[in-house]
């Protein structure tokens, strides 16, 4: 197996995903994430900074984060 990622973004991407779907060979899956942008981006940005808190037991949150 082999995996293509292709940014769908251009004309001519569209054009090949849409063939690669007529081809009864060929499995597309799509990857949406499930969260929206502006939430992942400041994910992102306060693990860059460093200012998050890592919570050691998921079982007692409120524990682990003192």
């Amino acid at each position: 197996m082999t995996t293509i990622i292709i940014d769908e973004k251009t004309k001519e991407a569209k054009a090949l995903l849409e063939y690669l779907a007529k081809l009864k060979y060929v499995k597309i899956q799509t990857d949406k994430s499930p969260y929206d942008p502006v939430f992942v981006k400041k994910v992102k940005e306060a693990e860059k900074r460093g200012n998050y808190t890592t919570i050691k037991d998921a079982k007692n949150v409120w524990e682990s984060i003192l």
